[in-house]
Formats: C-alpha cells, sequence, structure tokens
C-alpha cells in the first residue's frame, strides 16, 4: 500500500474525506489521532471521536424505546447531531466484529438506524496496523470496501515543523534534527519502551518540568522510560555533548579534537554517528555528481576516520559499516577508504559498537 506523510495525509483529506470516507493506518504513536482532529480544526467542523476499543453496539446504534406504540432505536447523543462534524472512529480495527458491524451503515450510509448525518459530515476512520504488536482484528471484507484506506509514514521534516510551532523542548528538536531516523522505530516484541513522535513528545513534556538544569542522570531515566533503548543512549550522549561544548560542525572545521577522556566514550559514540550521517546526508551517492567542496569533505572524512581509529578502531569502524537506516556511505568514498585506511575498512561488514 502507498504511504504518505502528514501533510501529504491532510491534504488528501482535504479532497477525498468530504465525499469518501478514508481509513488511515499506521504504527502507534505517529499521529494518527492528532492528525485527524487538527484536519476537522482546520476545516472547522467539531470532531466527535469514538474509540472502537471500548464500545458496546449499544454505544453505536442506541437502545430501543417505544414511540406511539413502536420500538424505535435512539442513537446516542454524542452522535445524533443536528449539523455536520467529524466523525472519527478510533482504532476501528480493534474493536469487536459486532462493533465492526454495526460500523457498516454508519461508514456506508452515515446512517444509524432512523437517523442520518448531517450533511457535511466527515468519515474518517483509523487504527494500527496487525504487525505492530497492538490490539488489531482482521476487519471483514465487506468493511474495508466501504473505505478508502491509506497508511501513514511519519516525516521527521513535517514533525519537526509541528514541533517547533509547539515550543517542544531545544533538546529533541535539535537531535530529531541531527538524527532524523530516530524520530520513530519498529514497535518491539517486548514491553519496552519504543521511540515514536508520540514519545518524544512525553519526553518534551517531562523534561519542561524540571527545566533547563535538569540533572544528567534525571535526563538519562526520562529517556530511557520513552525511548528506543539506543535512541536513549544516544540523545542522553547528545545532552552530555550539549553540556560539554562538542560541536560536530567545529569538529568537521578541525576546531575540535574527537573527545579521547574514558568518561566521555558515549559522546564519542554519538559524535561518530551523526558524523556518519552527516556524510550519507552531503555526499552525492553518484560519483558523476561529485564536486570540488565534496572531494574537499571527503578528504576531511578519511582523516577524522583515521583519527578516530586511533582512539576507538570499533567505534570507528561504526562509521564505514552497513546500516539499516539509510546512512551509509556512499560507494565512491568506500571505495577511497578501503585504499587510504584498509584497516579501518578490514571488517567493516557487520562491525558493531
Amino acid at each position: 500500500m502507498f504511504t504518505l506523510s502528514q501533510s501529504q495525509l491532510a491534504d488528501f483529506l482535504l479532497h477525498v474525506a468530504p465525499v469518501r470516507p478514508v481509513m488511515i493506518q499506521g504504527a502507534p504513536g505517529i499521529g494518527k489521532s492528532a492528525l485527524v482532529t487538527g484536519f476537522a480544526a482546520a476545516v472547522g467542523l467539531p470532531c466527535v471521536s469514538l474509540l472502537g476499543t471500548q464500545l458496546a453496539p449499544e454505544d453505536l446504534i442506541g437502545v430501543p424505546q417505544i414511540v406511539d406504540g413502536r420500538s424505535r432505536f435512539c442513537p446516542p447523543e454524542l452522535i445524533a447531531r443536528t449539523d455536520p462534524y467529524c466523525l472519527f472512529l478510533d482504532e476501528l480495527n480493534g474493536s469487536s466484529h459486532d462493533i465492526q458491524k454495526a460500523f457498516y451503515s454508519l461508514i456506508n450510509d452515515r446512517r444509524i438506524g432512523a437517523f442520518q448525518l448531517p450533511p457535511g459530515t466527515v468519515v474518517i476512520a483509523a487504527g494500527n496496523r496487525s504487525q505492530d504488536n497492538a490490539i488489531v482484528k482482521t476487519m471483514s471484507s465487506a468493511l474495508v470496501n466501504r473505505m478508502i484506506l491509506v497508511t501513514l509514514e511519519p516525516s521527521h521534516r513535517d514533525w519537526l515543523v509541528w514541533a517547533r510551532q509547539a515550543a517542544l523542548n531545544p533538546w529533541v528538536l535539535d537531535y530529531i534534527a541531527l538524527r532524523p531516523t530516530h524520530l520513530w522505530s519498529q514497535p518491539p516484541k517486548s514491553e519496552v519502551p519504543f521511540s515514536t513522535p508520540r514519545s518524544w513528545h512525553m519526553l518534551s513534556d517531562a523534561l519542561a518540568q524540571f527545566g533547563p538544569d535538569v540533572p544528567i542522570e534525571t535526563v538519562s531515566v526520562l529517556a530511557h522510560g520513552c525511548l528506543t533503548p539506543d535512541h536513549a543512549t544516544q540523545f542522553v550522549a547528545f545532552v552530555r555533548q550539549v553540556h560539554a561544548r562538542f560541536d560536530l560542525n567545529r569538529l568537521l572545521k578541525g576546531d575540535l579534537r574527537w573527545p579521547d577522556r574514558p568518561e566521555d566514550r558515549d559522546i564519542l559514540y554519538f559524535l561518530a554517528h551523526s558524523f556518519r550521517e552527516h556524510l550519507a546526508k552531503e555526499l552525492p551517492a553518484d560519483p558523476g555528481d561529485v564536486r570540488p567542496h565534496h572531494r574537499e569533505t571527503a578528504h576531511r572524512a578519511k582523516a577524522l576516520l583515521k583519527d578516530l581509529a586511533t582512539l576507538s578502531l570499533e567505534i570507528a569502524q561504526t562509521v564505514v559499516a552497513d546500516t539499516q537506516d539509510g546512512a551509509d556511505l556512499p560507494a565512491w568514498l568506500m571505495v577511497e577508504i578501503v585504499r587510504d585506511l584498509p584497516r579501518l575498512a578490514a571488517r567493516r561488514e557487520g562491525a558493531g559498537p
């Protein structure tokens, strides 16, 4: 299925949701609910949320009453409104099959029993994916076929635009700008924290309660309580780096050397990973696109890698190792590293920290 970023999905909803129900699928914590409520506010509609995992059938179809000698189901007040609104069916695929059946007419015909949703009402659903270890039940083909399904994928650029407007903690903003692949990670199989836009927001809120002088030990407790363990470790190293005034740009310019004290090992590790992401972002993959300033950067990179290897060969090898986060170095640069720094590149496959 095609994926859309937050900004792409907002535009998609603006054009499609007024005419057809839309189902947004995606991992937990990436902003599905916030995007729908933001969309409703942007188009001037109140948003009524129904949480599928907490509904009983009567919460939708209402309860029967005797009117003029006949029984009639009266829909709940939350739904039975006279003015148009945005009806948000959150965690739709986490609801029981009885609830899913109750949604059929609501989604397809915008009707509950004899009650018709007001003209102009928008119906949007959202749910997690089966691979995310969340509460997900298989949706019937009849229900799937009543909606337009799209998948939301987190975008660090879109999230940073929102996060800056929301005045999130500057450490969080700077860290994600420097390490964008850490905004989100695949939900783990066990009950441990993992990084999502929501968990970064939680970390920002918690840090705000302590103020700028929060002890590094507290930063570590909060980060490891919110984020993927590796991301938490590197975030703490980043905060220590801020406190110690180590800066990647100064390192690249030659105004700063790699930190060599044993107590700065985590800072060294974080700088090395930031260094790799900088090279992967700044250097073109195609040798035909290489310009003189790229050559200068490559020359400086090899010198820094040589210095780093004298401090820690293992950490230097993580810079050139193949990764799964899309931050690998260009092949033409790796050829030069193999030629000029054979000891460093000898064990790059599968190198670990």
